[in-house]
Protein backbone atom coordinates (compact mmCIF):
# COMPACT_ATOMS: atom_id res chain seq x y z
CA UNK A 1 0.00 0.00 0.00
CA UNK A 2 2.92 2.39 0.56
CA UNK A 3 4.51 1.21 -2.59
CA UNK A 4 1.44 2.21 -4.17
CA UNK A 5 0.97 5.62 -2.59
CA UNK A 6 4.64 6.78 -3.74
CA UNK A 7 4.34 5.63 -6.98
CA UNK A 8 0.88 7.60 -7.49
CA UNK A 9 2.77 10.33 -6.53
CA UNK A 10 5.47 10.35 -8.57
CA UNK A 11 2.85 10.02 -11.65
CA UNK A 12 1.02 12.91 -10.75
CA UNK A 13 4.48 14.51 -10.66
CA UNK A 14 5.45 13.35 -14.41
CA UNK A 15 1.64 15.34 -15.27
CA UNK A 16 2.66 18.44 -17.29
CA UNK A 17 1.46 21.45 -15.90
CA UNK A 18 -1.34 23.38 -17.35
CA UNK A 19 0.61 26.94 -18.51
CA UNK A 20 -3.01 28.56 -18.55
CA UNK A 21 -4.68 30.76 -15.65
CA UNK A 22 -8.41 29.93 -15.30
CA UNK A 23 -11.14 31.96 -13.63
CA UNK A 24 -14.62 30.87 -12.02
CA UNK A 25 -17.20 33.35 -12.81
CA UNK A 26 -20.67 32.62 -10.71
CA UNK A 27 -23.65 33.63 -11.76
CA UNK A 28 -27.76 33.57 -11.03
CA UNK A 29 -27.81 31.35 -13.69
CA UNK A 30 -25.26 29.22 -13.48
CA UNK A 31 -21.13 28.83 -13.09
CA UNK A 32 -18.96 29.40 -16.26
CA UNK A 33 -14.81 29.12 -16.66
CA UNK A 34 -12.65 30.85 -18.27
CA UNK A 35 -8.93 30.31 -18.99
CA UNK A 36 -6.96 33.66 -19.46
CA UNK A 37 -4.92 34.23 -22.33
CA UNK A 38 -0.78 34.42 -21.88
CA UNK A 39 -0.83 36.18 -25.19
CA UNK A 40 -2.26 39.32 -23.66
CA UNK A 41 -0.53 39.48 -20.39
CA UNK A 42 -1.80 43.17 -19.62
CA UNK A 43 -4.87 42.23 -19.82
CA UNK A 44 -4.67 38.81 -17.88
CA UNK A 45 -2.77 40.32 -14.83
CA UNK A 46 -5.63 43.18 -14.36
CA UNK A 47 -8.53 40.43 -14.40
CA UNK A 48 -6.78 38.78 -11.89
CA UNK A 49 -5.96 41.46 -9.81
CA UNK A 50 -9.29 42.68 -9.94
CA UNK A 51 -10.94 39.16 -9.19
CA UNK A 52 -8.54 38.58 -6.10
CA UNK A 53 -9.59 41.94 -4.89
CA UNK A 54 -13.21 40.90 -4.98
CA UNK A 55 -13.85 44.00 -7.66
CA UNK A 56 -16.30 42.05 -9.48
CA UNK A 57 -18.18 40.22 -6.40
CA UNK A 58 -22.12 41.45 -6.86
CA UNK A 59 -21.32 43.02 -10.10
CA UNK A 60 -24.46 43.08 -12.64
CA UNK A 61 -24.48 41.66 -16.04
CA UNK A 62 -25.46 44.93 -17.07
CA UNK A 63 -25.87 44.37 -20.92
CA UNK A 64 -27.52 41.83 -23.18
CA UNK A 65 -27.96 40.87 -26.83
CA UNK A 66 -28.92 37.49 -27.43
CA UNK A 67 -26.89 36.57 -30.80
CA UNK A 68 -23.76 38.99 -29.98
CA UNK A 69 -22.85 39.16 -26.16
CA UNK A 70 -22.85 39.41 -22.69
CA UNK A 71 -21.73 42.38 -21.02
CA UNK A 72 -20.59 43.07 -17.18
CA UNK A 73 -17.93 44.73 -14.39
CA UNK A 74 -19.29 48.61 -14.28
CA UNK A 75 -19.08 48.84 -10.90
CA UNK A 76 -21.81 51.02 -10.68
CA UNK A 77 -24.26 48.37 -11.29
CA UNK A 78 -23.68 46.66 -7.63
CA UNK A 79 -26.36 48.73 -6.41
CA UNK A 80 -27.85 50.13 -9.40
CA UNK A 81 -31.54 51.29 -9.24
CA UNK A 82 -33.99 48.87 -11.16
CA UNK A 83 -33.93 50.11 -14.65
CA UNK A 84 -31.40 52.93 -14.18
CA UNK A 85 -28.46 52.92 -17.14
CA UNK A 86 -25.18 51.53 -16.56
CA UNK A 87 -21.88 50.96 -18.97
CA UNK A 88 -19.80 53.93 -18.02
CA UNK A 89 -18.42 52.84 -14.67
CA UNK A 90 -14.80 51.31 -13.96
CA UNK A 91 -11.72 51.57 -12.10
CA UNK A 92 -10.43 54.87 -12.92
CA UNK A 93 -8.10 53.87 -15.73
CA UNK A 94 -8.35 52.19 -19.25
CA UNK A 95 -5.47 49.31 -20.80
CA UNK A 96 -3.63 49.16 -23.77
CA UNK A 97 -4.62 47.06 -26.29
CA UNK A 98 -3.56 43.62 -26.68
CA UNK A 99 -5.74 43.05 -30.07
CA UNK A 100 -5.13 40.01 -32.01
CA UNK A 101 -7.50 36.78 -30.80
CA UNK A 102 -10.95 36.68 -32.48
CA UNK A 103 -14.26 36.04 -31.37
CA UNK A 104 -15.87 33.13 -31.47
CA UNK A 105 -18.14 31.96 -29.23
CA UNK A 106 -17.40 32.33 -26.12
CA UNK A 107 -14.73 34.47 -26.30
CA UNK A 108 -13.66 36.86 -23.45
CA UNK A 109 -13.15 40.06 -24.38
CA UNK A 110 -12.55 44.11 -23.24
CA UNK A 111 -15.33 46.10 -23.30
CA UNK A 112 -14.49 49.99 -24.54
CA UNK A 113 -14.72 52.95 -25.83
CA UNK A 114 -15.25 54.35 -29.31
CA UNK A 115 -12.70 54.72 -31.64
CA UNK A 116 -14.18 58.74 -32.23
CA UNK A 117 -12.58 59.26 -28.47
CA UNK A 118 -10.44 56.63 -27.86
CA UNK A 119 -8.50 56.35 -30.96
CA UNK A 120 -5.67 53.35 -29.40
CA UNK A 121 -8.67 51.55 -28.77
CA UNK A 122 -7.69 50.63 -25.13
CA UNK A 123 -9.63 48.70 -23.08
CA UNK A 124 -11.96 49.29 -20.00
CA UNK A 125 -10.26 48.77 -17.13
CA UNK A 126 -13.07 46.40 -15.74
CA UNK A 127 -16.28 45.77 -17.89
CA UNK A 128 -15.97 42.54 -20.08
CA UNK A 129 -18.05 40.79 -22.20
CA UNK A 130 -18.34 37.34 -23.50
CA UNK A 131 -19.60 36.66 -27.32
CA UNK A 132 -22.59 34.78 -27.37
CA UNK A 133 -22.85 35.13 -30.94
CA UNK A 134 -24.65 33.77 -34.07
CA UNK A 135 -23.89 31.12 -36.87
CA UNK A 136 -21.26 31.70 -39.60
CA UNK A 137 -20.83 30.58 -42.85
CA UNK A 138 -17.71 30.75 -45.33
CA UNK A 139 -19.56 33.47 -47.26
CA UNK A 140 -19.81 35.67 -44.11
CA UNK A 141 -16.44 35.48 -43.08
CA UNK A 142 -15.12 36.84 -46.59
CA UNK A 143 -17.05 39.59 -46.25
CA UNK A 144 -15.49 39.97 -43.17
CA UNK A 145 -11.96 39.88 -44.40
CA UNK A 146 -12.42 41.95 -47.55
CA UNK A 147 -14.43 44.65 -44.80
CA UNK A 148 -11.56 44.54 -42.20
CA UNK A 149 -8.88 43.78 -44.59
CA UNK A 150 -7.58 40.62 -42.59
CA UNK A 151 -7.41 37.59 -43.38
CA UNK A 152 -8.70 34.12 -40.86
CA UNK A 153 -6.50 31.04 -40.94
CA UNK A 154 -8.28 27.44 -42.27
CA UNK A 155 -8.42 26.79 -37.80
CA UNK A 156 -9.56 29.90 -37.36
CA UNK A 157 -12.90 29.75 -40.56
CA UNK A 158 -13.56 25.76 -38.74
CA UNK A 159 -13.67 27.73 -35.21
CA UNK A 160 -16.48 30.14 -36.66
CA UNK A 161 -18.41 27.91 -38.55
CA UNK A 162 -18.63 24.89 -35.75
CA UNK A 163 -19.06 27.50 -32.97
CA UNK A 164 -20.47 30.67 -34.15
CA UNK A 165 -19.52 34.14 -33.08
CA UNK A 166 -18.92 37.49 -33.47
CA UNK A 167 -16.21 38.23 -36.50
CA UNK A 168 -16.93 41.60 -37.01
CA UNK A 169 -15.64 42.69 -33.66
CA UNK A 170 -12.72 41.30 -34.86
CA UNK A 171 -9.18 43.10 -34.47
CA UNK A 172 -11.45 46.37 -33.04
CA UNK A 173 -11.29 44.70 -29.48
CA UNK A 174 -8.87 42.74 -27.21
CA UNK A 175 -10.19 39.13 -26.37
CA UNK A 176 -8.35 37.70 -23.35
CA UNK A 177 -9.45 34.69 -22.44
CA UNK A 178 -12.26 32.03 -23.44
CA UNK A 179 -15.06 30.00 -21.72
CA UNK A 180 -13.47 26.60 -21.41
CA UNK A 181 -16.63 25.18 -19.37
CA UNK A 182 -20.48 26.63 -18.88
CA UNK A 183 -21.18 27.75 -22.81
CA UNK A 184 -25.22 26.55 -21.80
CA UNK A 185 -24.76 29.60 -18.98
CA UNK A 186 -23.71 31.94 -21.74
CA UNK A 187 -26.94 30.90 -23.47
CA UNK A 188 -28.74 31.01 -20.59
CA UNK A 189 -27.82 34.56 -19.61
CA UNK A 190 -28.05 35.83 -23.36
CA UNK A 191 -31.32 34.54 -23.65
CA UNK A 192 -32.74 36.68 -20.21
CA UNK A 193 -35.50 39.31 -21.24
CA UNK A 194 -33.93 42.96 -21.29
CA UNK A 195 -35.22 46.35 -20.82
CA UNK A 196 -33.79 49.91 -21.91
CA UNK A 197 -30.58 50.11 -23.09
CA UNK A 198 -30.36 46.17 -22.85
CA UNK A 199 -29.97 45.76 -19.55
CA UNK A 200 -31.94 42.40 -17.86
CA UNK A 201 -35.62 43.01 -16.34
CA UNK A 202 -33.83 40.77 -13.44
CA UNK A 203 -30.46 41.33 -11.83
CA UNK A 204 -28.20 38.52 -13.05
CA UNK A 205 -25.12 39.01 -10.60
CA UNK A 206 -21.01 37.65 -10.74
CA UNK A 207 -19.03 36.52 -8.23
CA UNK A 208 -15.53 35.95 -9.53
CA UNK A 209 -12.43 33.99 -8.39
CA UNK A 210 -9.31 32.67 -9.56
CA UNK A 211 -8.64 29.01 -9.67
CA UNK A 212 -5.68 27.31 -8.10
CA UNK A 213 -6.40 24.96 -10.41
CA UNK A 214 -8.80 23.53 -13.05
CA UNK A 215 -9.53 19.97 -14.31
CA UNK A 216 -12.09 19.90 -17.06
CA UNK A 217 -14.99 17.77 -16.04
Amino acid sequence: MVFFFAFAIVLSSCEPADPYTYALIETDKGDVVVRLYNSTPIHKENFIELAEQGFYDSLLFHRIIPGFMIQGGDPDSRDAAPGARLGTGGPGYTIEAEIGAIHVKGALAAARMGDGVNPERESSGSQFYIVHGSPQTEEKLDMIEQMKNIEYSERQRELYIERGGSPNLDMDYTVFGEVVEGLDVVDAIAQTPTGSADRPVEDIRMFVKILDRYRPE
